[in-house]
């Protein structure tokens, strides 16, 4: 039975996107790089920092939502009591209330974490420190890169290297605890969250993709899903991600159909057949129904959605909306590699040091398959829904913990989540739609303020990974914004200090006194 979290829960190691970066400075230094610092507190209103990748500790089972079924489940009734409980128990501790010591009761924790090694400083405290960031920020035992990583430099390169360097991680403020709340409410409507108990790295990871696995589903049955993550790889290291929606609504139907429109010269008549189509007709069906059947085969494309959450209500343009657009074709490319199952799961396993073929622990499948059967959403795996989709009734013969116990390990899930994904995207990449679109709410009250549509540009993006990886790999130095970006510097906690802002500002001096000097001597 699902239960709150306790001491011997899988806690920071295994959540990729809250974890620490890592900061060279001891907690005293920071206070006092802090200080120096301190200026501008202006509303930092950087499409990406302040959305990173909204996510729980992934201890939650992620179950479709359906209103009053809930009530009707004892199994269910208990686990939400127990959250209660430990909400109880958390707000009294603050409170400084003191409860029995039970310490010795709890299974001792240290074998579930992953062990971090010491970082070895420099020979020499006061040289420069030439590691790449990432060998600094994102080399085990720290975390991997995320999509956050790859597009947060499209606001300010230098902006992120600071916030890498001194504080290890952009600094939650009062809007972005607002926003998450915001998506939290969303990602409510979708799913019902039941807190889970982990016993391994596997587990936890196990759940992680089975949460995928309940979202592909989602959107198939209800044609929506929320908070879907996402892995892959970008010049041979892990990235991942969350995608905010999914669904089968199309943003920009015009757009969309422009994109689409095929060469001319290359395009068949819609009644005409494929000369394979015709010998395939051959065998005992008419021409017609071959083109009958070319004509449903056509699915329906997947679009992508990113909400973004602001405290004015106009919408970005420009170099502010950039980095919102590199985010979601970024996820576009991320969800086509998974969908045509061109992601190495070793790579992801030998990153986390996850034992692929290791059996989930006995309480983890007890929890997942006696949570999903209390919720009364029994799960098909793919196979399964094909073949009770040619049945006048759906056959409920496999359910979820039958399905758990047949994809007992990371290796085997990994297969099933992979084929669930080419169930909901059979087409690979081209059951995507090539309209992205990101869609701005208000972070006081959630309402919607508008949405920005635009079409995925393949060339563009691999220019900038291009471009943004020699940062990351020690390549080229950090680069400030542009001089007509210099408005984001208003906002930046960075700028009195900024190297770039202050070199810029020296040019601009010395260009004034060139041009006056030239003046002079007319």
């Amino acid at each position: 039975m699902a239960s709150p979290a306790t001491s011997n829960d899988i806690d920071e190691p295994l959540n990729d996107v809250d974890t620490d970066y890592g900061s060279d400075f001891s907690p005293e230094e920071a206070v006092i790089v802090e200080q120096l610092l301190s200026g501008k507190h202006a509303e930092d209103d950087n499409p990406i920092v302040n959305n990173i990748e909204h996510h729980d500790a992934r201890q939650n089972l992620r179950l479709p939502r359906i209103f009053g079924r809930e009530e009707r489940s004892p199994l269910f009734q208990a686990a939400r009591a127990a959250e209660q409980i430990a909400e109880q128990i958390s707000k009294s501790i603050k409170r400084g209330e003191h409860y029995p010591d039970l310490s010795d009761q709890v299974k001792d924790a240290s074998d579930l974490r992953t062990e971090a090694t010491v970082e070895a400083p420099p020979a020499d405290p006061t040289a420069p420190d030439t590691r790449s960031p990432l060998e600094r920020f994102r080399t085990q035992p720290k975390k991997a890169l995320s999509v956050t990583d790859l597009v947060s430099p499209a606001w300010c390169e230098l902006q992120y290297w600071y916030t890498l360097t001194l504080h290890g991680r952009k600094r939650r403020t009062r809007a972005m605890k607002q926003g998450s709340k915001v998506h939290q409410i969303l990602e409510d409507q979708v799913h019902t969250a039941v807190h889970v108990r982990l016993e391994t790295k596997e587990d936890a990871w196990g759940l992680r993709i089975w949460n995928v696995i309940q979202g592909l589903r989602t959107l198939r049955d209800d044609g929506l899903t929320r908070e879907l993550e996402i892995w892959g790889t970008v010049d041979g290291l892990v990235v991942n991600g969350v995608i905010d929606e999914l669904s089968y609504i199309c943003p920009d139907t015009e757009m969309q159909e422009s994109l689409q429109k095929p060469d001319p010269k290359e395009e068949l008549p819609p009644d005409q057949a494929t000369i394979s189509e015709f010998f395939k007709a051959a065998n005992g069906t008419s021409l017609a129904e071959a083109t009958r059947s070319k004509r449903r085969a056509r699915t329906k494309k997947v679009y992508l959605c990113d909400v973004k959450t602001r405290g004015v209500r106009n919408l970005p343009s420009g170099a502010t909306f950039r980095p919102t657009k590199i985010q979601l074709m970024l996820y576009h490319r991320l969800l086509a590699t998974l969908a045509t199952n061109n992601v190495d799961f070793s790579i992801l396993t030998a990153r986390y040091g996850l034992d692929p073929l290791k059996t989930f622990s006995d309480s983890f499948l007890a929890q997942i398959g006696g949570l999903h059967e209390s919720s009364g959403q029994p799960f098909l795996d793919a196979k399964s829904e094909l073949d009770s989709s040619q049945e006048s009734e759906p056959n409920w013969s496999q359910d979820s913990l039958a399905t758990l116990l047949a994809h007992h390990n990371l290796s085997a899930i990994w297969s099933l989540m992979i084929s669930e994904f080419q169930l909901t995207l059979p087409d690979g990449a081209d059951s995507l739609g090539k309209v992205l679109k990101a869609e701005y709410r208000s972070r006081d009250d959630g309402e919607i303020l508008g949405s920005k549509t635009f079409a995925m540009d393949d060339l563009d993006l691999s220019a900038y990974i291009n471009h943004e990886m020699e940062w990351w790999k020690g390549e080229r130095q950090a680069e400030g914004v542009a001089v007509e970006e210099a408005f984001k510097c208003r906002s930046c906690e960075f700028a009195d200090n900024c190297e770039w802002r202050i070199k810029k500002v020296e040019e601009a001096k010395e260009k004034a006194r060139m041009t006056k000097k030239r003046t002079a001597a007319i």
